[in-house]
């Protein structure tokens, strides 16, 4: 099954794609419901789908197919890490510690992007995008979604989606020598769609260790840039999803990231193992496609830059221990 949100004239549609239509929940049903009743209750609904309420797929505009909960973008590519951290931190290692658990950072659920959407940006000058598959978590019944082991996860898991995580690699460097983030290098464009693959779409696909072995490709204005197999990945996804519920819960409408795919999934990758700006930094007007075999594409325009107020320094402040009242005495103590 494929799940979908569209834009349809003035209406926003929710439901399934079938074929080359689109076909309304029965019951007004919403994504963010489906996705809390689990895959099983989604399957029933698809066998009620109204044929008559189906619309072209054609004549409708393709809205992200859910508004994430929360957004955890992993680093599971060991190949990946290797390129990128030489454009974005100099040196082109991966640390020890990445072997040791899957890493993740959240993002922003609020900036998230559809198919076929002009993305604005912000005043960068190494724009870069990345190749991603995402799961989206769903309900199971009985579960609270906390620390859950990995065949727990893997029930979890609903659907998985075509994840862009648009990247500003001069902000995301800056920041990142804080040793925080990445923040605003990240968080002003995330890509989803084009709609929901239900789990057991892709369960062909799954080699002997549980990986998925789909293909992911990574196109600029036409060009291939970069392809890879998504079961070169360090964890595959169930552990991932176990990871992210570690003394902690994972939630219907959740979606996690897998990370960058290796082999050019993103261009930052490319910078650090070429040691120089090929394929130069995206600009305005630039199309980024993005394909996963038995999932789908989603394809975007890059957009102007954007203008913010400016950032103040720091300031240097005396460190003090005590406030001073306005006659210049000691107080508060």
């Amino acid at each position: 099954m494929r799940i979908a949100r569209w834009v349809d004239g003035a209406d926003i549609g929710e439901g399934f794609v079938d074929g080359a239509a689109v076909i309304p929940f029965p019951d007004g049903l919403r994504v963010a419901e489906v996705l809390a009743q689990g895959l099983d209750r989604a399957s029933a609904l698809f066998g009620r789908r109204d044929l008559a309420a189906a619309r072209p797929l054609a004549d409708v505009r393709l809205l992200a197919p859910l508004v994430p909960a929360s957004i955890r973008d992993f680093v599971a590519f060991e190949e990946h890490v290797e390129g990128v951290s030489a454009s974005v931190d100099g040196k082109s290692e991966v640390v020890p510690e990445w072997y040791e658990a899957p890493t993740f950072y959240f993002t922003n659920p609020h900036t998230v992007r559809a198919t076929r959407d002009v993305v604005a940006i912000p005043e960068t000058q190494r724009l870069d995008v990345e190749l991603e598959l995402a799961a989206v978590i769903g309900g199971m019944p009985g579960s609270d979604g906390e620390n859950l082991d990995a065949a727990s996860a893997a029930a979890h898991i609903f659907g998985y989606t075509v994840m862009n995580d648009w990247s500003a690699r001069d902000l995301q460097s800056r920041e990142m020598k804080v040793r925080l983030g990445p923040a605003k290098g990240k968080d002003f464009a995330m890509t989803l769609g084009p709609w929901i693959v239900t789990a057991d779409e892709l369960e062909p696909y799954l080699d002997a260790d549980g990986f998925l072995a789909v293909r992911a490709e990574l196109f600029i204005n036409g060009e291939l840039i970069g392809d890879d197999l998504v079961a070169n990945m360090g964890w595959p996804f169930p552990e991932l999803v176990m990871y992210a519920a570690r003394n902690s819960v994972v939630v219907p409408g959740d979606v996690l990231g897998s990370g960058t795919v290796g082999h050019g999934g993103c261009l930052g990758e490319l910078w650090g193992r070429r040691g120089a700006l090929d394929p130069r930094p995206l600009e305005p007007g630039d199309e980024v496609r993005m394909v996963i075999e038995g999932v789908g594409e989603i394809v975007n325009v890059v957009g102007e830059r954007v203008a913010a107020p400016p950032v103040p320094r720091a300031r240097e402040r005396s460190r003090a221990r005590y406030r001073t009242d306005v006659a210049g005495s000691p107080a508060g103590r």
